[in-house]
């Protein structure tokens, strides 16, 4: 037999389904809407505490490599770097644009003190900036230490990369925080118009800061 609901029933049921739809919140908005690039976490909440440590001595690492580097002996042609050894030389609106770059390393300091060479400048190497789904990346493509990761959004002057380096002929790195010998924390800068650096300060091994410049290709 079928059995009707009185109407104070219906309404008491009904009741309970607005209630329980109001204290269920509504899924959150997305990323973005139309032109939207990918969301980057701060990366502050990535940074492992070794790196964040690096980073928090950056201007340490800076007095320290520049010290040594015009008082001790070292490798190529240090003067002719101009404006990239200068810790005040970073401009305003530092993205860089994706594509190809040449790219040098500049290693300044000596992690063995007085007896290791002060700086050395090495030759241009293949560097790539790229679009990813986690946002731009940075990639060292050719030589014996190629440095890759995430660029963070700080401010108008700076980004961050967390990355991780790969040696010889290993495959590219791309992963952070999974092995802390290879982990780098490095501040990216814009120095002239058509100019950048990544500054690296307390790398893992020789130096005290280590110098990347950028120059489109």
């Amino acid at each position: 037999m079928l059995r009707l609901f009185r109407p104070s029933v219906l309404i008491v049921l009904a009741a309970v389904s607005i209630s329980a739809c109001a204290a269920t919140p509504p899924p959150p908005p997305g990323p973005g809407g139309p032109g939207s690039g990918p969301v980057l976490r701060d990366w502050r909440g990535v940074v492992t505490a070794v790196d964040r440590d690096r980073y928090n001595r950056l201007d340490a690492a800076w007095s320290l490599a520049v010290q040594q580097a015009r008082r001790q002996r070292g490798s190529g042609d240090l003067a002719a770097t101009g404006d990239l050894i200068d810790p005040r030389a970073q401009r305003p609106s530092v993205a860089p644009p994706v594509g190809d770059y040449r790219c040098r390393t500049v290693k300044l300091g000596s992690q063995g003190g007085e007896d290791g060479l002060g700086y050395v400048v090495y030759g241009w190497f293949a560097c790539r900036i790229e679009q990813t789904p986690g946002g731009l990346k940075f990639t060292k493509l050719t030589g014996s230490q190629r440095p890759s990761g995430l660029l963070f959004p700080e401010n108008d002057r700076q980004m961050v990369l967390l990355g991780s380096m790969a040696l010889a002929s290993e495959p590219p790195a791309n992963s952070y925080g999974q092995r802390p010998d290879r982990d780098l924390v490095a501040v990216l800068e814009r120095i002239g118009e058509r100019r950048w650096r990544l500054v690296l300060p307390w790398p893992q091994n020789e130096s005290n800061l280590d110098l990347i410049e950028l120059i489109p290709a």
